[in-house]
């Protein structure tokens, strides 16, 4: 059986202390030749990192996707040296010309930690307190994981998420959400060194953080253990261990280290974040007993040293494979489950599940449409995992009966909680709390631990405390599914602090993030489907929180055509619009009641469903002009946020009803929509005044 073993600690400490300074060296080079980089984490946490390479991550560097391995985040990303230091010598498929090829155009070696440019890179790092969170994501996707599959004997999914964080992690927002949740989910199997060594990038952190970082955490529910210095890798190692034997907290272990550890600037701030020059890099190799030359020495004792892991990893992976193999055999209906997940496929059929909503005068929100499906879906996508930002019952997110993901309680299993008070790690409804920042990027770390696909849901205007995350997600090619409802000035009374008016836009300038704003429940019915099938992508679903008419699509073209991002709705009779009215979301209907005004009148009108800018731009020329014909030039936009973008589909002699420059009100939707001119008698007015132009 397969289990998280940890590697006994038998090097030499000559040969340790020439591990640590292969890993400064390579890392000092890199920069230097780079002349660009931060040298300062690598000099002080070469120890801590040599210490948990060498003796307790589970890897295997001919296979770097082995489902099993343990995952390592450098949440510090701005240390980058460092880890590609430590995927060379490991073994990785990173050479030493990659290193010498360091933050250079088309290099592995990017600036920061960049998920599938180098091999090992778990995720990409860099803005602070990003990796922090995103390990609390690898932990909840490995423990839910092992609830479902494990079996007596059969531990399939039995792994650690280790980081390395530094105090700017510590000090951003969305490490402490990350941290208190963790804490309350008793996720055990987190573990993370805190390079702590007094110093930002600017000055000391007397000026700035001076709190009891035990004390903290410890209120968190975490486990708090201390390394006094930074080189003792004894100390370490004990500590790592100690780590482990903890299964209900996760673990920080405050390692006190100093920035630039060796050279003329340690302990300074200079260290931080430029190269050390190299006069510098000369007297900090002499004072650590390293060859001054030439560049980028690596002594084999050293390399072999460290190719003992990945040879143990190797071994390991082999143990796991045939333990994969008896399972199946001995679980045959668990493994039919586990294996799409494993290769990250869709269960074949599963779209059969998606349900259809009859035409309906009243229809309904397509935020209540949103839970329709995505409860009709769940049973048939088991890997579909998540909440909300405590909006459960607003944002439609709950999976019914699929149980809470949290610490199992013995003896108390009458816990209300958001699907029938049955708590456990194989629960599907995740309860994030009122941390969306966190939710976001944890959602991050489950999508690209493999075998989930995260879904998440909070108002759209709250879209902007996830930003970052949602960016990270775009630059990763990360399947996380964010469910924004609320989308307009309809949601009414609560006024324009939670009335979203330039989200939409915002969202939309995020390259690689697919944003969808649905018309009506069918329409939702296929923008979930392409958010399920977008394997490489996210996906903004934009939902109403107001009832939208569900349209007859016997008069209307089939909802199915939004995978296109804007279809043909219906067509003027004679082919030949003298105006096209588009729109996205709550505003289709809109357009539909205005073009049966302007149709008693005599004019020609095209609707155009815009649901997905994104998806109309990833079509052929052919196509869009097919919608969107150079001939026709009277076009009408109409959607209830900020104009910006939609100049691009109306050209010059088009128009859009918008929001200008300014907030939403506090009043009534209706009268809201008013307000601001979302009326049909206002749509058709418009037109018209565009076709006589």
């Amino acid at each position: 059986m397969a289990t998280a073993t940890t590697q006994q600690k038998t090097v030499s400490a000559e040969r340790e202390l020439q591990c640590i300074n292969l890993l400064r060296f390579l890392s000092v080079d890199m920069i230097q030749k780079a002349n660009s980089g931060h040298p300062g984490l690598p000099l002080g946490a070469a120890p801590m990192a040599t210490v948990l390479f060498q003796n307790f991550m589970r890897f295997n560097p001919k296979n770097p996707n082995w489902f099993n391995r343990d995952r390592f985040v450098l949440s510090a990303g701005h240390g980058s040296a460092l880890l590609y230091s430590l995927l060379y010598a490991t073994g990785y498929d990173l050479s030493l010309d990659d290193l010498k090829k360091f933050r250079q155009f088309g290099s592995k070696t990017a600036g920061h930690p960049e998920r599938n440019h180098a091999p090992g890179v778990e995720i990409t790092t860099g803005p602070l307190g990003q990796g922090f969170a995103n390990g609390v994501g690898f932990a909840i996707a490995e423990a839910h994981l092992a609830a479902v599959f494990n079996r007596p004997q059969y531990n399939l999914f039995d792994h650690y998420t280790y980081a390395i964080v530094s105090d700017g992690d510590l000090m951003e927002g969305v490490a402490a959400e990350a941290a208190s949740l963790a804490g309350h989910l008793k996720l055990g199997k987190l573990i993370y060194l805190y390079d702590s060594n007094n110093i930002t990038l600017s000055a000391a952190t007397d000026l700035t953080f001076t709190e009891d970082v035990q004390k903290r955490f410890e209120s968190y529910d975490w486990q708090v253990l201390h390394v006094k210095d930074g080189n003792d890798t004894q100390a370490i190692y004990k500590q790592i261990e100690a780590a482990k034997k903890e299964t209900e907290k996760p673990t920080l272990i405050i390692v006190t280290t100093h920035i630039g550890y060796g050279s003329p600037k340690q302990d300074s701030y200079k260290s931080h974040g430029s190269p050390l020059g190299p006069e510098d890099v000369i007297k900090t190799k002499e004072k650590l007993g390293w060859p001054t030359t030439p560049e980028f020495y690596v002594p084999q004792e050293a390399l072999d040293e460290f190719h003992k892991a990945g040879k143990a990893g190797a071994k390991l992976e082999d143990e796991w494979n045939a333990l994969l193999a008896d399972y199946r055999k001995n679980f045959p209906d668990d493994a039919k489950a586990l294996d799409p997940l494993l290769d990250g496929r869709l269960n074949p059929g599963w779209e059969k599940s998606l349900p259809v909503f009859e035409a309906d005068a009243k229809g309904l929100a397509t935020r209540a449409a949103s839970g329709k499906v995505l409860n009709a879906v769940a049973p048939s996508l088991p890997f579909l995992l998540g909440g909300s930002a405590d909006l459960n019952p607003s944002t439609n997110t709950e999976l019914k009966g699929m149980g809470d993901f949290e610490a199992p309680l013995d003896n108390e299993p009458n816990h209300e909680g958001v699907s029938g008070g049955v708590w456990s790690y194989a629960g599907r409804n995740i309860c994030f709390g009122v941390r969306e920042h966190a939710m976001g990027s944890i959602m991050n770390g489950m999508a690209a631990h493999g075998a989930i696909i995260p879904f998440g849901g909070t108002f759209l205007t709250f879209s902007d405390y996830m930003r970052p995350a949602i960016r990270l997600a775009s630059l990763m090619n990360l399947q996380s599914i964010y469910v924004f409802t609320h989308d307009s000035i309809a949601l009414g009374e609560d006024g324009p602090t939670h009335q979203p008016i330039e989200h939409v836009a915002s969202l939309r300038a995020i390259p690689h993030l697919d944003v969808i704003r649905p018309a009506d429940a069918n329409e939702t019915v296929y923008a979930w489907k392409v958010a399920i099938e977008s394997r490489t992508r996210p996906t903004a679903l934009i939902l109403s929180r107001q009832n939208l008419p569900t349209l007859d699509r016997k008069q209307y073209a089939s909802a199915e055509n939004l995978a296109k991002g804007a279809y043909i709705l219906k067509d003027a009779d004679n082919g030949k619009p003298d105006v096209i009215l588009m729109a996205s979301g709550s505003e289709v209907s809109l357009i539909v009641e205005a073009a049966e005004q302007l149709k008693k009148e005599g004019l020609q009108v095209r609707l155009v469903s815009f649901p997905s800018w994104e998806l109309f731009e990833a079509q052929d020329k052919a196509y869009q002009e097919s919608v969107l014909p150079k001939a026709v030039t009277r076009r009408l936009a109409v959607e209830a946020g900020v104009p910006q973008g939609w100049e691009r589909y109306v050209g010059d002699n088009g128009n859009i009803i918008a929001i200008n420059n300014e907030f939403g009100v506090s009043a009534p939707a209706d009268e809201a929509l008013k307000h601001f001119g979302f009326t049909a008698d206002n749509v058709a007015a418009r037109a018209k005044a565009l076709v006589k132009q």
